[in-house]
């Protein structure tokens, strides 16, 4: 079975006349020999996966549990109560707190954490339900407003209260007040980690501005 996360490192290297596999030599142990096969050793020491010690792994195995369980419970709840996914209430709830219940989609997708594409389809979903509304912006580019409709508004002040007692129930009321203010700091801490890289799916969103729906 291969290894993805975990505390030992191994390494499989070609042997004479076949393959063969077998444990790394500690970077330590080997001796440079100043020579290229000497530098090539350190090299591939360099290289090798800076695999998890177990208290990363356990931590990383108990917040892969909120990454994984509480979105799709939260899910499976909200199309029980309300008939709806998760995501567009999402969608719902952002566009409620703005002072005229309209965003762009680009702008939406960045504070959904959506892709253009995925939202541009949940958003026509919506919209065929009378929950939203879209229209084109006036000028360069094909820029695209999403507004709230009553019905949305509505919809989405409806279902709020039933998501707020699942947030409840499933993370917050499970913590003490320490442990609130350490996933604070773990979120915020994330968050800036991966916006600092540009790896966000809505980061990748708002550099192509002139795409359908944006």
């Amino acid at each position: 079975m291969a290894k993805t996360t975990g505390t030992q490192r191994h390494d499989t290297r070609a042997g004479q006349g076949g393959s063969a596999s077998r444990e790394a030599t500690p970077a330590a142990a080997e001796e440079p020999r100043g020579t290229a096969a000497g530098t090539e050793s350190l090299v591939r020491s360099d290289d090798e996966p800076r695999w998890l010690n177990g208290d990363e792994l356990a931590a990383w195995l108990a917040n892969s549990a909120i990454m994984i369980s509480l979105p799709a419970a939260l899910d499976a709840r909200m199309q029980r109560e309300s008939q709806m996914t998760f995501f567009e209430y999402m969608v719902l709830s952002v566009l409620s707190e703005e002072p005229d219940r309209t965003m762009q989609m680009s702008s939406l997708a960045v504070r959904t954490s959506a892709s253009l594409s995925r939202l541009s389809h949940v958003v026509g979903r919506l919209e065929k339900r009378g929950l939203l509304t879209r229209s084109r912006i006036p000028g360069a580019g094909r820029r695209t407003n999403t507004t709230l409709t009553e019905a949305g508004y509505d919809v989405v002040v409806a279902a709020a209260p039933g998501h707020v007692a699942a947030v409840r129930e499933y993370l917050i009321d499970s913590l003490e007040p320490r442990d609130l203010m350490a996933l604070k700091r773990i979120g915020a801490a994330v968050d800036a980690a991966i916006n600092q890289r540009g790896t966000t799916t809505a980061g990748a969103t708002t550099a192509h501005t002139d795409v359908p729906e944006s």
